[in-house]
């Protein structure tokens, strides 16, 4: 009987094997779907097992760095594991982990999947508001913390076990975390975990309302991100690099599942301020082979001397929000790379994804992943086919990628899932090859003149202009055409905001997009963001419909 490892491993090197083969992959590609997995026992420890190179590689600011091999990372997951029991952390307790880029995470990550308990992945910028929505609504039943952060928690009411990371002399009613390391390095599991047993509750970034309980098991994680190595290239030795903060999705997606599904080194550099140099030097002494990153770094990279990567990685992919082209235009020149866009969500792996070796598309996201049936739906009729329409998964045949549903809200559950399809939130168009592009947020699409417009393809073309480092396009107000496109913008170094910059974007508008595209306002700032660093567009809304003395006019310029 084949077990659980081996249906693991025979998927995982299928998708190896057909890397850069995307129609074998895709047409030969089966999910494994055993009844029981537990992939810090049935992978990570199996993997390394005797396994001497390095699993995590951390470099800090000022220099200090420290690496852990396989095998060491499974014999301290094991001591966390089994002290955690001691103090009460039993199956399916929640776990509120709230760390930064640490060794003790990934410690802590294993040690929770080996005791069946379920992470709530905590992100360190959260106030005690925010704390105290995810330890009521979570049920929370131990958090993990840093030292500097336990203060945040004297307002969170709770019984729930403290234990602080780092900081010396324990917080008064917290446990040292370091007292794990005197626990036995051999474990012993309890019992079997079923694929269905819950593994992680996230919380979602609440772009529009508060956040969202998004739950996923012990298979739909570890196992739905064999689709996420296949899109990034990974392969055993690599070492990866993905910059993303703890306690998002991606962070798991990147850092831990993928890299790791791959035998990969997962590879970080800890920095308080971003200095693109500095990351460029680190990426070269570590040789790093694989590297993601958002938008937003992307987009400050290139602001950048490029050229000083003497050694740029061999694959290079963005994900978070779409990529707009004229970035990936200026890494191809100046790196010899192409960026490969992906599109998934917290509630997923991977959807649809630009994969290695394939033909690519200026502004498209790819093609479905090898294992995922995407269709788009058509908006006034919900029939699957359309060639723009929403994007969602046929669940006819279920990805393992997905979630469980949204923990504790049926009703929620029930309308993102209905018709027989999870239904994204987001519109896309599919070309007579199968190319998917992202249009937007159902909710940000918005039309003006009655011409449909795409906050997105308005802000790739305003991202064009050398002048523009950030761009946010909302609809404002209009007594003639209903609403015109206004655009936020920060800016690049060295140009100033006023009306001659504003003068200089509205006429770089008018050559590059359509009349009905044009952006008609304009207005210069930072842009508000989520926690997780997606632009919180309601807020930009909100503020249009209230009106700006700070705001340009096409027509003023005429």
């Amino acid at each position: 009987m084949t077990t659980a490892t081996e249906q693991f491993r025979s998927a995982r090197d299928f998708l190896l094997e057909h890397r850069e083969d995307y129609t074998a992959a895709y047409e030969g590609f089966t999910w494994p779907r055993p009844d029981a997995f537990n992939w810090a026992l049935d992978w990570f420890d199996v993997i390394a097992d005797g396994n001497g190179r390095t699993a995590l590689h951390i470099v800090e600011e000022d220099g200090r760095e420290v690496r852990v091999s396989f095998a060491e990372m499974s014999a301290r997951s094991n001591r966390v594991a089994n002290r955690l029991r001691e103090w009460g952390v039993g199956p399916e307790d929640r776990i509120l982990v709230m760390l930064g880029n640490q060794v003790e995470l990934w410690e802590t990550a294993l040690a929770a999947m080996k005791l069946r308990a379920v992470v709530i992945p905590a992100t360190t910028l959260l106030g005690p508001a925010d704390l105290r929505d995810r330890v009521d609504r979570g049920r929370v039943k131990h958090v993990i913390a840093r030292a500097e952060d336990t203060g945040k928690f004297d307002d969170v009411p709770g019984d729930y076990t403290r234990v602080a990371v780092g900081g010396g002399a324990p917080t008064a009613g917290w446990r040292a975390y370091e007292e794990v390391y005197t626990a036995s390095d051999v474990f012993t599991p309890d019992g079997p975990t079923a694929a269905d047993d819950p593994i992680m509750l996230y919380f979602t970034s609440g772009t529009t309302a508060r956040p969202k309980l998004v739950e996923h098991t012990h298979v739909s994680y570890p196992v739905g991100h064999l689709a996420t190595m296949y899109w990034i290239g990974l392969k055993p030795g690599d070492v990866h690099l993905n910059i993303s903060s703890p306690g998002w999705a991606k962070h798991a997606w990147s850092n831990l599942f993928a890299p790791w599904n791959a035998e990969a080194t997962v590879f970080l550099y800890n920095y308080t301020r971003f200095d693109a140099s500095r990351l460029m030097a680190e990426m070269d002494r570590a040789r790093v082979t694989t590297f993601c990153a958002p938008p937003t770094v992307w987009r400050m990279l290139i602001q950048a001397d490029l050229s000083r990567l003497a050694n740029p990685p061999r694959e290079v992919v963005a994900a978070g929000e779409p990529l707009n082209p004229e970035v990936i235009e200026r890494v191809r020149r100046l790196w010899g790379r192409t960026i490969r866009d992906g599109f998934g969500q917290t509630e997923t792996a991977v959807q649809v994804s630009n994969s290695p070796g394939q033909v690519l598309k200026t502004g498209s996201m790819g093609r479905p992943s090898p294992g995922y049936r995407v269709e788009l739906l058509d908006p006034v009729t919900g029939a699957p086919g359309a060639a723009e329409g929403e994007i969602a998964l046929d669940l006819s045949d279920r990805p393992v990628g997905l979630m469980t549903g949204y923990h504790g809200d049926a009703d929620r559950t029930a309308e993102a899932m209905a018709g027989g399809y999870y239904r994204t939130g987001d519109i896309g168009a599919r070309d007579a090859d199968g190319y998917l592009t992202y249009v937007g947020r159902a909710d940000d699409v918005f039309k003006a003149s009655d011409y449909k417009i795409s906050p997105f393809e308005l802000e790739s073309a305003l991202l064009e202009h050398e002048a523009v480092a950030e761009a946010a396009v909302v609809p404002a107000p209009d007594e003639l055409r209903l609403a015109v496109p206004k655009a936020y913008i920060v800016l690049a170094a060295g140009w100033e905001p006023g009306p001659d910059t504003a003068k200089v974007l509205f006429e770089h508008s008018r050559q590059t997009l359509a009349p009905y595209k044009r952006v008609r306002r304009l207005e210069f700032g930072e842009l508000p963001k989520t926690v997780s660093g997606k632009i919180r567009r309601i807020e930009l809304r909100e503020a249009t419909a209230a009106g700006s003395t700070d705001e340009y006019r096409e027509e003023d310029f005429r």
